[in-house]
């Protein structure tokens, strides 16, 4: 069955401040997040890409651009479901802020009862990926065969919703979850089950060190919605 390669986007400039970017506009790479992209082509070379995704902001855009250009006949799709969950009111607010209002312990602990106001619920952004991928999966094997591997660049709170279906978890769980910018998750679809292959991998065991709750975006050891600031 085809293979389905989920790259989080590379660390953003809304990442590094603190700031839930949602999809507002002019959120680019920062200068790690641009390094991160230029070494991807090197991470994915051994594997025959069939086709590329992208969510439609311009941090995944960025993210697969020194792919797409390291293999010309690459050509990109975009898919409006794969786009950053519609935080609403909440987009382009500091993390910090956000972080005092009730909604976030809802967001944090029983996600599946989540919703932004003026965007969507959490559930509502997992059925529109899932569906995105499980319909992408299966044009990529229609067209490519079953050995087809394809890459879909992504955001946070999709990647992990879309590896907690895989993983038959209930939403109310992915916070458990972790990807980090530029990391790299594998799904095989088959027409039993999903197979999780690989997981937020990004070849830097760096990640894992400790660092400040305000570097990390992230509290306690809590997540945090839009998938945190991610590595250093």
């Amino acid at each position: 069955m085809a293979t389905l390669i989920l790259v989080r986007h590379g660390r953003s400039t809304a990442n590094t401040s603190g700031v839930l970017a949602g999809r507002t506009p002019g959120v680019l790479l920062d200068e790690r997040g641009a390094a991160q992209a230029a070494e991807l082509p090197a991470r994915l070379a051994g594997l025959p890409i069939a086709a590329a995704v992208s969510s439609p902001l311009e941090r995944c855009r960025e993210t697969l651009r020194p792919l797409l250009d390291a293999r010309p006949g690459l050509a990109l799709h975009t898919d409006e479901r794969i786009s950053e969950c519609d935080y609403g009111d909440w987009s382009g607010r500091k993390l910090a802020e956000l972080s005092e209002d009730p909604l976030m312990e809802v967001v944090q602990q029983h996600p599946s009862a989540a919703a932004f106001p003026g965007g969507e619920s959490m559930p509502a952004m997992q059925r529109r990926a899932v569906e995105a991928v499980r319909e992408w999966n299966a044009r990529v094997e229609a067209e490519h065969g079953t050995d087809a591997v394809f890459v879909m660049c992504s955001h946070g709170d999709i990647i992990k919703s879309v590896v907690a279906d895989a993983l038959g978890m209930h939403l109310d769980l992915f916070q458990r979850i972790s990807v980090e910018p530029c990391s790299l998750t594998a799904i095989r679809y088959t027409r039993l089950r999903p197979f999780l292959m690989r997981l937020g991998e990004t070849g830097d065991f760096g990640s894992l060190a400790p660092r400040p709750a305000k570097e990390s975006g992230a509290e306690d050891g809590r997540a945090v919605v839009g998938g945190g600031a991610g590595a250093p």
